[in-house]
């Protein structure tokens, strides 16, 4: 399941939420496919203005610092580094497309793999078996 975490002060996101929201799952699914869209989360972390600093200063207008996280099997795949490419360029121009083009260049996005038997939904690991399409592993609740 991808998790999108989007960083970015209060003020960026207020009335961007359901722009931006659909733009990143978008992105998600243009990469991975439309089995992606029904389980790509995004959060929206707004930062207060003066509570995000670079070289000791506060930053008047930071550009947003985005998480991507998903199963480590998606990127151990063989075409994963084309994948990842993709990715970054996707979710990039996603956020820069609703919070502005002037932040694309500076925009932050991290691609963190959670290993297998490292996700649980509801108290129960979900992700034991082997991977199935797409790179996603199987989930492992009973039936």
């Amino acid at each position: 399941m991808p998790h999108l975490t989007v960083r970015a002060l209060e003020p960026q996101l207020q009335g961007n939420e359901t722009a931006l929201i659909a733009a990143l799952t978008d992105a998600v699914a243009d990469v991975y496919g439309e089995w992606a869209r029904d389980v790509a989360v995004v959060h929206l972390d707004g930062v207060p203005a003066g509570r995000w600093g670079l070289g000791g200063k506060p930053v008047a207008e930071p550009a947003p610092a985005i998480t991507f996280g998903i199963r480590e099997a998606a990127f151990t795949r063989p075409d994963s580094d084309k994948l990842a490419d993709e990715l970054v360029r996707n979710v990039t121009d996603a956020a820069a497309g609703v919070l502005g083009a002037h932040l694309r260049d500076a925009i932050a996005v991290e691609l963190v793999a959670t290993p297998a038997g490292r996700t649980a939904i509801g108290g129960v690991i979900v992700d034991r078996h082997p991977a199935g399409p797409g790179g996603e592993a199987g989930d492992s609740r009973p039936s």
